[in-house]
This record gives structure tokens, sequence and C-alpha cells, in this order.
């Protein structure tokens, strides 16, 4: 029987633009649909591909110096008339350095949050989603160890609304680490936990709370030199709560 999704809807979920209600009608279908599921991990590598590149031409800082420094050496003789124009020139060119820089980083921490639902959705897509399963964190754990270079404390779910579901090795900014897939009713939610550093502190700054990021909710933060980032179209509070989770048992 053939699918009948809507391309565009399906886009639409892997750009993370639908509201909440429709990227979870999106994600279920996705995850029973063998079809949509292998067009979602296509898609996924291309984007992959192509962020492999991102950075390669981006003008270097020497050449941003020596614009303004054109922009802003002064003439031999010119007249008095247009004595204010240097001035002038070089304000609007460190206003233009400033939102060139401004737009890099948002760009940057725009990217970051998409490599990040990139995982999630590829994990959720997947046929295997998890390489250890187990709802036992005392097999989770132990997993991990020799495949990822940091040891962390996976939360009793115990008289929780959540459900371990297993784990496996992703990568995140090319930097291996833990994602654990965790169940909520009928959400799942990725647990991705790497090493810091100073690149992700600057892209996923560590300003508390939940924040709604297109069809996902996201928090994260830095704790014990490792970098937290929960994920998932389940609702704010229950982003929070699982965050809070994780918070508790690695201090």
């Amino acid at each position: 029987m053939a699918c009948e999704m809507n391309r565009e809807a399906l886009a639409a979920y892997l750009d993370g633009e639908l509201p909440s209600a429709e990227a979870g009608s999106v994600e279920q279908h996705v995850r029973a649909c063998p079809g949509c599921a292998a067009e979602v991990a296509e898609r996924m590598y291309l984007r992959r591909t192509l962020a492999a590149a991102r950075g390669h031409y981006v003008p270097d800082p020497e050449w941003k110096k020596r614009m303004l420094a054109k922009t802003t050496s002064r003439p031999q003789s010119r007249p008095r008339w247009f004595a204010w124009a240097p001035a002038a020139i070089a304000a609007a060119a460190a206003v233009l350095l400033f939102a060139g820089f401004w737009m890099e980083r948002h760009s940057s921490r725009e990217q970051a949050f998409r490599e990040v639902a990139d995982l999630h959705v590829s994990d959720l897509a997947s046929d295997h989603p998890v390489d250890v399963v187990s709802t036992d964190r005392h097999t989770v754990k132990p997993w991990f160890a020799g495949r990822i270079p940091f040891s962390f404390n996976v939360p009793e779910f115990t008289g929780s609304d959540f459900t371990l579901i297993g784990g496996r090795v992703a990568y995140l900014q090319q930097e291996p680490g833990a994602q654990l897939l965790v169940g909520l009713h009928q959400h799942k939610i990725s647990v991705l936990i790497v090493r810091e550093s100073s690149e992700l502190a600057q892209v996923l700054p560590d300003d508390g709370g939940v924040h709604a990021q297109a069809s996902f909710h996201v928090d994260t933060w830095q704790a014990g030199g490792l970098r937290y980032i929960v994920v998932g179209d389940a609702d704010a509070a229950e982003i929070g709560n699982l965050a809070r989770l994780f918070r508790q048992a690695n201090p």
C-alpha cells in the first residue's frame, strides 16, 4: 500500500517547522513507515555531508582586518567639507562587522541546534535506534565504557513517568558521546552527552531553562566538564523534568 504522507509535511518536520502536535503525528508515522524512515535517514545523511563543508568558505579574520583598514585609511588630500567621511565610514564598517559577527554566531547556534535535532530525528527513523537495549541503567551505563572518553550517571527512573529504552554512541560536532533514548508515553526523548568545549559553550550557551527550537523543546547545560542536551517533542515541563533527573544524577 503506497504511503500517503505529504512530502512537504515530512520536509517541514525535518526542518523543525511544524507545530508540536503535527510534529508528533509525523514522528509516529515515520516510526511505523519503512519508506518514510528511509527517506528521513537519506536526508539526514545528505544534511550531515553538506554540513561538513561548513566554514570552509568563510572569510578569515585577517581578511576582515584588511578590508577594515582599507575603508578607514586617510586620503592624502580631500575637500574640507568631506572631513567627516572617514569617521562615518569607520562607524559603518564597525556596524557591518558587528552585524556580521552577530549573524555568524546566530547561524552557528542555529546550526548546532539543527545538528542536535538531526541526531534525534535520525535515531527515531532508524530500524535500530539504540545499540544497547535495556531499561536497566546498570546495563546501559557500563556499555559505554571504552566506547566514549568519559563516564556519566544514568538516573533512576523508577517511580517516574520516564522509561529508559537504551543508548548508542553518537557524534556531535565530530565529538564522540552518548545518546540515550528515553520513553515518555508516546514520546521519545533523546539525551545527548558529550565533552564540553569552548565551541559548544559558544553555540549552546547554558542560559538555563527549556527552549522551544522549531518542533522540539531543548534543555542544555554543562556539569563536570560534560555537555548535556535533552531534546524531544514532549512539552516543555516534561523535558524540564527529565533534565532535572539528569542534573541530580550528575551534579
